[in-house]
């Protein structure tokens, strides 16, 4: 059987016009769709607040600076050599409520001070301010049990490492993504 140069046309036309009308429905698809799936991206106002540096230079030791970062406080404390020495004595073994470090710059980490302190001498802190009760921010300054933070809410009694020791917080205040660029200048996020 022999097919006519005008049947064969005439399938390669029809080809032709399947795939442009299924390329063209994909395309049209697409262009529906992307603005759906583009909403879900963080706007350029949060993501210019992803990450911020702050200035420590003139945090003498025994200061702390909160800041704010994606909506909540964060501490940042230079202990003193007395703070550090306290932090740095607890057995993790004592640590009843938790004995996770809570820090993303060290996942995985048991809850010792040399995971909870932003350098290897212990002597930043860097937390986010929260009560991990229900979201206080705790008083500090030698506050509380543990010269530490305190929140007064529900009687959460925090170290001077930021963890829970006493009260009904579930968890040690957590440790942002923090480092340090230059000798003053640490980035958040």
């Amino acid at each position: 059987m022999h097919v006519s140069q005008t049947e064969d046309h005439d399938a390669t036309r029809r080809d032709f016009i399947y795939y442009a009308t299924a390329g063209a429905g994909v395309v049209t698809a697409g262009a529906a769709v992307w603005p759906l799936v583009n909403q879900m991206n963080p706007s350029a106002d949060v993501e210019a607040l992803s990450s911020i540096f702050v200035d420590v230079g003139g945090l003498e030791p025994g200061g702390q600076l909160t800041v704010n970062f994606l909506g909540k406080p964060v501490f940042i404390r230079r202990r003193t050599a007395e703070e550090i020495e306290d932090a740095r004595s607890v057995d993790v073994s004592d640590l009843s409520i938790d004995r996770d470090s809570r820090n993303p710059n060290k996942p995985g980490t048991d809850a010792s001070d040399v995971n909870r302190s932003l350098d290897d001498d212990g002597e930043w802190l860097v937390m986010i301010g929260v009560c991990t009760h229900l979201g206080c921010v705790p008083l500090g300054n030698g506050a509380g049990d543990f010269n530490a933070w305190f929140c007064p809410c529900h009687g959460s009694h925090y170290d001077t490492a930021g963890r829970i020791r006493r009260g009904p917080a579930p968890e040690n205040m957590h440790i942002p993504v923090a480092a340090f660029v230059d000798d003053t200048t640490i980035q958040l996020g």
